[in-house]
């Protein structure tokens, strides 16, 4: 019988906040940086192995949950990246986290789960979400740490170190914390989706519309949404999801996800007011197929179109 989970303490979300600001100084070192000195390697390239330091690229043999039939989701996977500030930061965030809470488990992007099965708690850990972004100089990423207690993913954070930001949600209340526009401490300001429910009205984003496939029927429908929306935009990673959460955007939809690319997410969306599921209607904590709406109106109008299929 699994064990009952104890909620996050102030200890452990200070200590996270601790381990977040030293990612931050890791990436930050590296951002702008020498390419070769990154050691940019293709997760996808033959001979990709799992898991970091002594081996291998990681998540190659990761189910990334999403279709690979012939012109669907997945099917085209392309230059996927994993660079030396994508394995530090997540050895630090792992090591921390393992030190502060010994016994749950730990799933990250470039070294998969560790830790009891059974735990009653689970972090997800995505140390760049946005790699390729990263490694091209644009801001478009962030790190990412979720928590998932008893199957329900309750607790996140989104860390963009070169703008500041700190998007985060734990007990029910979603804030971002950034620097004062005068130089001053830092801010903190409470975070709520938009009142958008109606398509035709809505601000969508999606990272690549590859990630429906490049043809077929599951693309065309990601077409059709966007025909629909007012304005359609791309890129964006983790950081569009924020975007949602502070009502700059009303709608991203996306596809082809890992776990620890959504998990931190899901919490920060719906702490805002947001709505946040796969096609089965509830917190999609394996990924796949995603729609984050400001409104469950236009949430359902998105999924109508898209199909649960």
């Amino acid at each position: 019988m699994p064990r009952p989970s104890r909620p996050l303490g102030p200890d452990q979300i200070e200590r996270l906040d601790e381990l977040l600001a030293a990612s931050g100084r890791i990436a930050r070192r590296h951002f702008h940086g020498d390419l070769a000195a990154l050691g940019a390697a293709d997760k996808n390239a033959a001979g990709a192995g799992h898991g970091v330091g002594g081996g291998a690229d990681s998540a190659a043999s990761v189910d990334s949950g999403g279709a690979d039939s012939a012109g669907g989701p997945g099917a085209h996977r392309g230059y996927d990246p994993v660079t030396e500030a994508d394995r530090a930061i997540e050895e630090l965030l792992r090591a921390g986290i393992n030190a502060m809470s010994p016994g749950d488990r730990v799933v990250g992007e470039e070294n998969g789960p560790m830790g009891p099965a059974d735990a009653p708690r689970t972090w997800y850990l995505d140390p760049i979400d946005g790699t390729k972004a990263f490694l091209t100089g644009m801001a478009g990423w962030g790190t990412l740490v979720g928590v998932v207690e008893d199957g329900r993913a309750v607790a996140g954070w989104m860390d963009q170190p070169i703008l500041g930001e700190t998007f985060s949600a734990v007990g029910g209340r979603a804030v971002v914390r950034r620097p004062a526009a005068d130089g001053g401490s830092v801010q903190i300001t409470d975070l709520r989706t938009s009142d958008c429910t109606e398509l035709s009205e809505a601000i969508l984003y999606t990272t690549h519309p590859s990630m429906f496939g490049d043809s077929g029927s599951t693309r065309d429908r990601y077409d059709e949404l966007g025909r629909r929306v007012r304005l359609q935009r791309f890129g964006g990673d983790c950081y569009a999801y924020c975007m949602l959460a502070a009502g700059r955007v009303d709608l991203v939809v996306e596809s082809d996800l890992n776990s620890y690319d959504i998990v931190a997410l899901i919490p920060i969306i719906e702490a805002a007011g947001g709505v946040i599921t796969g096609p089965d209607g509830r917190q999609p904590l394996e990924g796949g197929t995603v729609v984050a709406a400001a409104t469950p109106e236009l949430a359902e109008q998105a999924w109508a179109v898209l199909g649960r299929d």
